[in-house]
């Protein structure tokens, strides 16, 4: 094919799977992890790596992968990216990530079969399961399994809040596998930047060279059931009066530091008996800070602290934590960039160094094998909202800038 049908033929298969689990009347789509929607997509994604002789495998925690044995015996490079989603959320967030490295993939098969000897190893290309964790808590669940990082019977019990567990929605899509192990060599991803840096500074591709320190909590604020009309106001102890002071102390911690030194937010509230006569009496509540400075972290966690103390005093509540996870700033592989920086040289795109606020699969893969991060531009900067929107001159260019990548980790760059 020439360039042009490549380009075409990518942009047709991404036009069509973007109807799965498709919002009516807007751009964005609704593929929540182990949905009816997602296992929609899955099948049709399936019948595509086959039609283009990749063998299909799941694994345990629905993991998807197209296989493809060029050498072997020998390791894969893996690549790939996740596509379920946030519920009214964009269409490009992860799906075109694996769509891109499918793309990819096949294009750089179709160069191997002609040409075996410019294979090292095979290729592999992944949809993880349940990146995002709206549906199942904790979010990059497949891949934390994959790693080690979570036990497997932890992630299948993990319970949707209908109570619905992960095994269950798996097995009712029939995505739950018995891929036991893949040996990697390699991996590489790209996704859409979920930021405006690269758009506003004319960056076609970023070269991803680092995430954000982070600290993430779930809270459960404590109070009191009582009557929300007759009940003295000095004898109340509204739980959702506490919650509320946190969901503002984050937004006012942000003041404290330098401009976009630090975003915060409050994504989850569960609030019981959530009755409109009622004053609360528990919340549950989730609550993260961000910063590409871990000094910052901590500094936002001790005045986080002293807001807790002041609340549980003034508000007669009890503050705890039932679970946090935090990370320092965390670098990938200088050797990875570069090697994306030279394939983007060679093709004439734009590039340059790009940290990523989100959490991707790849934090995760990067701790096991040499891995790439890209980073193709986002609209005004627009993410998990039905308007995300990347344009396809965009899409199409990060595919060609993956394609580079993969051809030079499927000869053995990063592993030597």
């Amino acid at each position: 094919m020439t360039d042009q049908q490549l380009n075409e033929t990518f942009l047709a298969d991404w036009a069509m799977h973007s109807r799965f689990g498709a919002v009516e009347g807007t751009n964005g789509v609704d593929r929540q992890a182990a949905s009816a929607a997602d296992g929609e997509q899955r099948k049709w994604f399936a019948e595509l790596l086959e039609s283009r002789g990749f063998t299909v495998r799941r694994d345990a925690v629905g993991n998807q992968f197209g296989l493809l044995e060029l050498v072997p015996g020998a390791p894969y490079v893996l690549t790939g990216s996740h596509m379920d989603s946030q519920p009214t959320a964009g269409r490009f967030d992860g799906a075109y990530g694996v769509m891109a490295s499918a793309h990819a993939c096949f294009r750089i098969a179709d160069e191997l079969r002609a040409n075996p000897e410019g294979a090292r190893f095979n290729l592999a290309v992944v949809n993880w399961f349940n990146e995002e964790g709206s549906r199942f808590k904790p979010s990059l669940m497949g891949s934390s399994v994959f790693t080690g990082k979570l036990a497997l019977e932890e992630a299948l019990a993990t319970e949707d809040p209908k109570g619905v567990t992960v095994r269950d929605a798996l097995d009712a899509i029939v995505e739950r596998g018995d891929l036991a192990e893949l040996d990697v060599a390699s991996y590489a991803e790209i996704h859409v930047q979920q930021g405006r840096s690269m758009e506003e500074d004319g960056v076609t591709i970023g070269l991803v060279n680092a995430t954000w320190a982070a600290h993430k909590y779930d809270f459960r604020v404590l109070g009191e059931q009582a009557h929300s009309g007759s009940t003295l106001m000095a004898d109340r102890r509204d739980a959702l009066l506490g919650a509320a002071r946190l969901v503002v102390a984050a937004r006012e911690l942000v003041d404290g530091f330098e401009p976009e030194a630090l975003h915060t937010a409050c994504g989850e509230l569960t609030v019981y008996p959530n009755s409109p006569v009622v004053v609360a009496s528990e919340v549950r509540l989730l609550l993260d800070l961000r910063s590409p400075s871990a000094e910052v972290i901590r500094e936002a966690h001790e005045r986080l602290m002293a807001v807790i103390e002041r609340v549980e005093r003034e508000d007669r509540v009890k503050i705890e934590i039932t679970a946090e996870h935090s990370w320092d700033q965390n670098p990938y592989q200088e050797e990875g960039v570069a090697l994306a920086r030279e394939v983007a040289e060679s093709l004439g795109l734009t590039h340059d160094r790009v940290m990523t606020v989100a959490g991707h699969d790849s934090t995760n893969m990067k701790d096991l094998v040499p891995t790439v991060m890209l980073f193709v531009p986002s609209v005004d900067g627009v993410s998990h909202n039905l308007n995300e929107f990347t344009r396809d001159e965009d899409l199409v260019a990060g595919v060609d800038q993956l394609s580079g990548v993969i051809r030079k980790l499927a000869a053995g760059a990063l592993v030597d």
